[in-house]
């Protein structure tokens, strides 16, 4: 499995502290069959990481995990908030991309209200070449109360990353119910941990791909799309649903 969506990097944002919580989350993660993690710390006002951080941070992660026997490997990314992507140029914001191939950005959706100004700015990022993935949607209250809302922006082109936390139910029922509305109406495409440390939200997508309780959907949510992404590829084709697949999710 490959996870596009983690806050691994030590010392850059709210998630891990030191260099032994990134050890301990890569760990887990090897353990859990993830053989990709994505590198994106946030990128907004409280913490204004910079490409070069980012880059730097990776470079040495990677180092420390090839000494410490750490067989993951580190994507590039970041996660940027909508309010940052006017003020970002463009060579800042492919450098943000996922593994650096200038095609598609992890944007993250805000926990409240919806945003008033999505549809435009995902429009002005698909003119410079650039897909937005939006990370945790199913989190917002305005996605809880109204999944479908959601479905527009996804016909525009975006796509979708539901937090692994949310749809295996470690976050709440509210989160849990949006996810699996969302994932009923076709409007995902990316399961992720949005792992910060080994105590928050940690690191794992096999519990929520086994709730999913259909193989070929959870193969492709958290392998068949992250690897188009990360090869800045087309995504592929949705697994049609098996007729005598009744029951969506497992309880």
């Amino acid at each position: 499995m490959i996870d596009l969506h983690s806050h691994v990097l030590p010392g850059l944002d709210d998630g891990a502290g030191s260099i032994e919580d990134s050890r301990e989350l890569a760990r887990r993660a090897a353990e859990d069959g993830i053989s990709s993690i994505a590198a994106t710390p946030h990128v907004r006002a409280d913490y204004p990481t910079t490409p070069g951080q980012m880059e730097a941070g990776v470079e040495a992660l990677r180092r420390d995990f090839a000494e410490q026997g750490i067989t993951i490997d580190l994507l590039h990314g970041g996660e940027v908030a909508l309010e940052q992507l006017p003020v970002l140029g463009p060579e800042d914001l492919h450098r943000f991309t996922i593994a650096q191939t200038g095609r598609y950005l992890l944007v993250e959706f805000p926990y409240r209200a919806w945003p008033l100004t999505l549809e435009q700015q995902l429009f002005d990022l698909s003119l410079g070449g650039i897909t937005a993935i939006l990370a945790h949607p199913e989190r917002n209250a305005e996605v809880q109360a109204r999944p479908e809302r959601l479905r527009a922006v996804v016909e525009q082109g975006a796509l979708v990353q539901v937090t692994a936390a949310s749809l295996d139910g470690r976050i709440g029922r509210r989160a849990k119910g949006a996810a699996e509305a969302l994932i009923r109406a076709e409007s995902v495409h990316l399961l992720a941990s949005d792992a910060h440390t080994p105590q928050v939200r940690e690191v794992g997508l096999s519990q929520a791909a086994e709730a999913l309780n259909d193989e070929a959907l959870a193969r492709f949510l958290t392998e068949d799309v992250p690897a188009a992404v990360v090869a800045g590829d087309a995504i592929p084709e949705r697994p049609e649903r098996s007729a005598r697949r009744r029951r969506f999710f497992r309880r």
